[in-house]
């Protein structure tokens, strides 16, 4: 399969990537596998590009890292998309992740308006609403920041850049 898009994900401390694990592994150690991307980090996608945009996202990336700092994003809710197919955990919508998805200069996610949310499961409507209780037994609000910005391209998963937004960057 040929590489489709680039995305920009907003990535959570290694702290609260754990705290997040804890109710995706509950999804997984009861069946619930889905169709989600394998060996992502815990993230929020902030917004989506042309693979032609390869360079020109990473300089975004780059700049983004050195006029931005950490940001809170306090996981409280769960809830599932339109159509029933996505089960996620969400933050509380702020200015501070509004204007750290702002900065991307993308109104749309996939051609979705943005809405910041952490992927649970992918999977069929029904298969969604039998893990919700699972999720629900395990899940608890968390305060959680996010500490770096990962640019990929998708499919199969390439990493291009991983930028702490505290100026520092790494390929």
């Amino acid at each position: 399969m040929a590489e489709e898009f680039l995305c920009l994900m907003a990535e959570y401390c290694e702290e609260d990537q754990k705290k997040i694990s804890v109710w995706y592994d509950a999804l997984q150690n009861a069946g619930f596998q889905g169709m989600q991307t394998p060996n992502l980090k815990h993230h929020i996608s902030l917004g989506t590009f042309p693979l032609d945009q390869e360079e020109a996202a990473k300089a975004l990336v780059r700049r983004m890292a050195r006029q931005l700092a950490s940001v809170r994003a306090n996981i409280r809710h769960v809830g599932v998309m339109p159509g029933g197919r996505v089960l996620f955990a969400a933050p509380d919508m702020t200015e501070e992740l509004v204007s750290l998805q702002r900065a991307t200069g993308c109104k749309k996610v996939n051609g979705f308006d943005w809405l910041p949310h952490t992927t649970m499961l992918i999977d069929e409507p029904n298969v969604i609403a039998a893990a919700l209780p699972t999720l629900m037994q395990h899940f608890t609000p968390i305060p959680a920041t996010i500490d770096r910005l990962e640019l990929c391209a998708f499919w199969p998963t390439r990493h291009i850049l991983t930028v702490e937004l505290k100026g520092i960057c790494q390929e």
